[in-house]
């Protein structure tokens, strides 16, 4: 596998379960892991803190639960972590801690999931149609949805966390219909004031939007479906991926003026080497990286828009990408396993009441041995030593504990973060709504007249004077 210097990519297909996940070293071609038994859904495979891969499996109709949730480590992918949802689960995206994983469902259904204990947060039917996107955003306070009839929904992360209230139905921060069609795609980036969120659908365009006030900023319209879309790390610049394998280049425009519309420009690159509908975008050290229904990747240097390399997937079309260093890949050292601890659980089918006298609150995650990615090397080496008494064995358990505390407390930082980021937000939207009256207010005569009666007669002496 080399040093794991380098990156590698990951791909996978949805048409039977022997392809499996194929991973390939990006660089030099070689390929350098094969997972078999995996069939997921478009963007329904994420990668968890460089150290899991997590990929939705939706069965054959008529099979017993009708899909499953699949877990790998990397550095030792061996039998996975098999969890079974009530229903089958389509898209997938979680936190960039890794702390928190969401899935949508066909029946418009969303589910909400704590990784390191695997317990089921929050369930709630956010949509009226089949979910085909699901987003967190970059800090990972808000969670944004996207379905089959073009509805996108942008969710509060605090209130899904309140589970005092686990059967309560959420209600969105905002909402949008803007879209015809299936939403295929969905970016977050820092915009001019506030985050931007950036949605394509296969209504053959792409928007932006302001994703705290839900304004809708720019669109950009193609002749064909757009069915991915990627932003270069400089964010100047968008990759659109099409049903006939095209992908478009454009500027991106985050404007000031809402509903902006313009028309794909007759000089803005277009890149065609694909001859089967895109169906994944993402960038690395090297490049673009397009996956196609024509079974191929394609690296793009992204200065000459050629392409640098070109692997065949000849187990079928891919799905599914995804980038990963080459070093999550590698067995790690008992120091590394100390500080990259936390884990992930089989996850919970059914919401669990707060109120539960079954329900127990665990800080520190168990050193007995379990089926599941928590028992790590060094939990097991501590189980074995404190059979023994050992000296040793205490100190590497005081050493587990103060790593667990201090994972504690950050996960207890990071959310008081959200909830401190969103207040911030709603703060602004009301300063800027109570700043900007309408136009058609301020030079109304009427309310030149009511203004000035106010002037003159305060609330007071006005209860005075009809009295």
């Amino acid at each position: 596998m080399g040093s794991g210097g380098g990156e590698a990519v990951v791909v996978c297909s949805d048409k039977r379960m022997g392809t499996g996940i194929t991973i390939w070293n990006i660089d030099t071609g070689d390929r350098l892991l094969h997972i078999p038994t995996c069939a997921s859904p478009a963007r329904g495979l994420v990668c968890l803190r460089n150290q899991f891969l997590v990929a939705a499996q939706i069965h054959k109709p008529g099979s017993v639960g009708g899909g499953a949730i699949s877990m790998w480590k990397l550095n030792k992918p061996q039998k996975p972590i098999q969890s079974y949802p009530l229903e089958a689960i389509g898209p997938l995206s979680c936190t960039k801690d890794g702390l928190y994983l969401a899935g949508g469902a066909l029946s418009g259904n969303t589910y909400l999931w704590e990784v390191t204990n695997g317990k089921l947060l929050k369930t709630w039917h956010g949509h009226d149609k089949s979910l085909s996107c699901m987003l967190f955003s970059d800090d990972g306070s808000l969670l944004v949805s996207g379905s089959d009839d073009g509805m996108i929904c942008v969710w509060n992360l605090i209130s899904l966390l309140d589970v005092e209230n686990v059967e309560s139905l959420p209600s969105p921060l905002h909402y949008s219909m803007e879209h015809k069609s299936s939403i295929t795609g969905l970016l977050t980036t820092s915009g001019i004031s506030s985050p931007v969120l950036i949605s394509s659908s296969l209504d053959g365009s792409y928007k932006v939007w302001d994703l705290v006030l839900g304004n809708l900023m720019h669109t950009q319209v193609y002749p064909l479906g757009i069915t991915a879309v990627a932003l270069h790390p400089t964010k100047q610049l968008i990759f659109s991926g099409s049903i006939d394998g095209s992908i478009f280049v454009n500027k991106l425009e985050i404007g000031l003026v809402e509903d902006y519309l313009v028309g794909a420009e007759d000089h803005s690159p277009v890149l065609k080497e694909h001859n089967g509908s895109v169906t994944a975008l993402t960038f690395s050290k090297s490049g673009l990286i397009s996956a196609s229904e024509d079974c191929t990747i394609c690296i793009w240097d992204i200065t000459s828009f050629e392409i640098i390399r070109r692997f065949n997937h000849q187990k079928g079309p891919v799905t599914n990408l995804s980038v990963i260093p080459q070093s999550s890949l590698l067995p790690v050292s008992n120091h590394r396993k100390l500080s990259n601890a936390l884990g992930v659980s089989i996850l919970d089918k059914y919401p669990q009441p707060a109120n539960s006298s079954e329900e127990k609150i665990t800080l520190f995650p168990s050193c007995q041995p379990s089926m599941n990615f928590q028992t790590s090397d060094s939990c097991q080496q501590i189980y074995d030593m404190k059979k023994e008494g050992t000296v040793a064995a205490m100190e590497m358990k005081l050493e587990t504990c103060l790593e667990d505390r201090m994972r504690a407390t950050k996960m207890a930082k990071h959310v008081m973060e959200m909830n401190r980021h969103l207040q911030s937000r709603l703060l602004d939207l009301m300063e800027s709504r109570l700043s900007q009256p309408k136009s058609s207010e301020i030079d109304s005569p009427s309310m030149k007249k009511s203004k000035t009666v106010m002037l003159e007669n305060p609330p007071l002496q006005q209860e005075e004077e009809q009295r």
